[in-house]
């Protein structure tokens, strides 16, 4: 009690600005903020916070603590901290922060001039990452054990309620407090408003406010935007040009030809409850499957725009100081206790994404077994423009999504729980490890149902009367066709589904519930006086960011840029609406940091982590995966080599494809366990018709290789993998010298940097030339002469 009355200055709270960010006397700045609620019966918590407050006096910080009565709640007590230049220049050298080298040898045409370092504003930037750096290793036990200790257990166990930095006044209008900087009201309103979607970020006010490792989320959320344009405008050209094109599409009117696909019977669907069908009632459905390098060029310029921001925002040499220096204080604590069996932990991992495959193919196949029950006849019930295989690929797509969301959930906590039994050394190798387990569970969770439908569904399904059964003969379950048309539709129906949903319910997460819980938290404070609601007190109703705040931010974007690289071939609009998503996705991130959150903790980062090497990886990868999809799920290489090789005219056209691509099976050899029950045929079916038509390359009934594979399957299966061959190499050929030709390091860059390390080595070299010129001075010159050691210094 005497040290808290102690603290107390002569000015009263109702005497201060509601905007005050200073101690009762004014001068000295609040760098963080801890909260708690007394809890009279709990003893231990408050020794805690008694040893932990005195320990943080000990190494030299300033307290100041306000008491629950001049709360707005009337429970809470807030302890305000300061920490003065002495304690700031100590940590300073510990953590390595840097300042310029030479004025004179700063950028002219930089955003913000260099003195912008000594404003209030930046000094709290830097003062409170060390005043966290002091809070994380402080104990808070009287005999000190290495792992009792640091503000994130006493979060933790409920000793402290909050912890964090302070914002800058109000964001919503300038404040008229002349000592209240207005960096937070500036990024507001030039911003992170939505208005301002057709401006330049302002990144290096953004790395002033919130520290180099949000500015550079910022910096390549906004650099991936802008190069997304291009990509957007290439697929939209296709997507219209098939548009305009599509009724020149020759196998499409065929299908939709009443005297051609209206008189092809199609074999059932599924066992037992689908019955035989017309080609034609696809009709409406094919042009869809007529719509058929941005990632290299996206990441080559993105290094060199990264390595640019590295050199203005002095980074170039952060990461190696990072991985010696500052080390985890959880890593500090349990390293001396803990051996993890790394082959176990990734076995772990292994096991939990082969379990993820299985369980999504399973769901997906069942669910669209099951919605194909509905026969042909009925499809006026569902609308002249929706077969059973879109509805199910609809509904099932949904049903994906949904379980997709549910699942994240999941993966997220089980990541963690697997990181932190690791104990990494860093925060980066946290991170980075952290990041590699997230982004493999997401992978599976997002894209497995997407691999299946482009290369597996309808690769598996046998013939009449020898189908393939999922789970074996006994489930009854038959693998999943795709329709005459091919698996394309589907493919796309699956990407907009989980691509769009997804973008729609982040934004929700991302905007509409932080403002909710905050309007809902800070209800009753809205209607007392500003002098009784205080700047820490407003931050303290804001929602928490969290260490890892810009985890999800990243994982959002790189599952969005697998969606628009992996299956880009199928779906050419994805780059559309990740454009018009991301526009929205700045500003949105934009306005819930700049409102809605307490202010982080600012940190440094020389670059965007483990998310760079999943790009990379993913861009390669989509290479392979967009080469099958053209090859396996579309039609292009079937239709190409019929054009050239098999057209019954010799002319290049695609008269007669579609016939051609349909096997004949005939109707009396279908087992009885595979003939569509009475009533589910209909009413045009009669005895007359004795075969039905399916999807494959195979001799008819009564050949000397009935049901076998024709030549011409073999010569398609030929050209498909000649295909992928040659474009995985020409397209990795051209990424390859295109990376070659883009430098990652500009070159101005490169030569500042070499200039700067020369301009230390000369002040070195200098300064020991005059060290020993001023000690050979004050030698005898009578011993010796110093013209003898050195070169005459002029």
């Amino acid at each position: 009690m005497g040290s808290f009355q102690q603290d107390r200055a002569e000015i009263d709270k109702h005497q201060q600005s509601k905007d005050s960010i200073f101690f009762r006397d004014g001068v000295r700045r609040i760098d963080f903020v801890l909260s708690y609620v007394e809890d009279n019966d709990d003893a231990r918590k408050l020794e805690r916070r008694a040893i932990f407050e005195a320990n943080l006096r000990h190494v030299g910080l300033e307290l100041e603590t306000e008491d629950k009565s001049e709360s707005e709640d009337g429970k809470t007590y807030f302890v305000k901290i300061h920490a003065p230049w002495e304690v700031l220049a100590t940590y300073a050298d510990v953590l390595k922060i840097k300042a310029p080298f030479r004025a004179d040898d700063i950028l002219e045409n930089r955003e913000m001039p260099m003195g912008w370092l000594a404003t209030p504003s930046a000094s709290q930037k830097t003062s409170c990452t060390r005043v966290y750096y002091i809070l994380s290793r402080c104990s808070y036990i009287q005999d000190c054990e290495c792992d009792k200790k640091g503000i994130k257990r006493l979060l933790n166990n409920g000793t402290y309620t909050a912890a964090f930095p302070l914002h800058d006044c109000r964001y919503w209008k300038s404040s008229s407090y002349s000592n209240c900087e207005s960096d937070r009201y500036k990024l507001y309103r030039y911003w992170a408003r939505f208005l301002c979607f057709f401006k330049e970020q302002p990144i290096n006010l953004i790395r002033k406010y919130y520290g180099e490792k949000i500015g550079l989320y910022f910096a390549w959320l906004g650099f991936y935007t802008e190069m997304l344009l291009f990509a957007a405008v290439v697929g939209t050209i296709c997507f219209v040009y098939g548009l305009l094109t599509y009724e020149e599409n020759e196998w499409s009117k065929e299908i939709c030809d009443k005297k051609i696909g209206g008189n092809i019977v199609m074999c059932p669907l599924c066992d037992r409850k689908c019955g035989y069908w017309q080609l034609s009632k696809i009709c409406n459905s094919t042009w869809l499957n007529y719509l058929v390098l941005f990632m290299t060029l996206f990441l080559e310029f993105w290094k060199r725009r990264q390595a640019r921001l590295e050199y203005e925002w002095d980074l170039v040499d952060f990461e190696e100081e990072q991985q010696k220096l500052q080390l985890r204080p959880e890593y500090e604590s349990k390293c001396s206790k803990r051996k993890l069996n790394v082959i176990t932990q990734l076995t772990l991992i292994i096991a939990c994404i082969v379990g993820v495959i299985a369980y999504r193919l399973a769901v997906y196949a069942a669910f669209a077994s099951i919605m194909k029950d509905s026969p042909t006849s009925h499809l006026h019930v569902v609308g002249p423009y929706i077969t059973p295989q879109l509805a199910t690929s609809v509904t099932a797509s949904c049903i994906n999504f949904i379980i997709i969301m549910i699942l994240n959930f999941m993966y997220e906590r089980v990541a963690i729980w697997i990181t932190d039994l690791e104990v990494p050394k860093t925060h980066l190798e946290y991170e980075n490890k952290l990041t590699m387990k997230m982004f493999l569970f997401q992978f599976v969770n997002y894209y497995s149902s997407c691999f299946y439908v482009a290369f597996f569904k309808g690769k598996f399904v046998g013939y009449p009367g020898n189908y393939a059964y999922f789970f074996g003969s006994l489930s009854k379950l038959r693998n999943e066709e795709c329709d005459p048309g091919g698996c394309l539709i589907e493919l796309t129906t699956q990407l907009v589904v989980v691509m769009t949903g997804k973008q729609v319910w982040g934004n929700i997460q991302e905007a509409l519930v932080p403002w909710l819980m905050n309007w809902w938290g800070s209800r009753k404070a809205r209607c007392h006086p500003e002098s009784l609601y205080s700047r820490w007190e407003q931050d303290h109703d804001l929602q928490p960011f969290g260490q890892l705040g810009l985890f999800d931010e990243y994982l959002e974007m790189v599952i969005q840029f697998g969606f628009i690289t992996l299956f880009v071939a199928s779906f050419p609009l994805a780059p559309l609406l990740a454009l018009i998503n991301n526009i929205l996705e700045v500003r949105v991130d934009a306005w819930k940091l700049t409102t809605q959150f307490r202010r982080p903790v600012a940190a440094k980062a020389h670059c965007i982590g483990a998310w760079e090497e999943i790009l990379n990886a993913m861009a390669a990868l989509s290479v392979v995966t967009n080469a099958f999809i053209v090859a396996f799920t579309s039609d292009m290489i079937p239709r190409l080599v019929y054009m050239y090789a098999y057209q019954p005219d010799g002319e290049m056209n695609m008269k007669g494809y579609i016939n051609n691509s349909l096997s004949v099976f005939n109707i009396s050899e279908f087992p009885a366990e595979s003939r569509p029950e009475d009533g589910e045929n209909p009413s045009w079916f009669n005895g007359s018709v004795t075969t039905c038509r399916y999807r494959d390359y195979r001799y008819p009934s009564g050949h000397e290789k009935q049901y076998f594979h024709t030549m011409q399957f073999w010569h398609i299966l030929a050209a498909k993998l000649a295909f992928i061959i040659i474009m995985e190499h020409v397209v990795f050929m051209v990424k390859f010298v295109v990376a070659r030709l883009i430098s990652d390091v500009p070159s101005e860059v490169r030569a500042r940097v070499k200039r700067e390390r020369y301009l230390v080595q000369e002040y070195l070299h200098n300064y020991e030339v005059e060290k020993l010129k001023m000690q050979l001075q004050k030698q005898d010159h009578d011993e010796y002469c110093p013209c003898m050691l050195i070169p005459k210094i002029t």
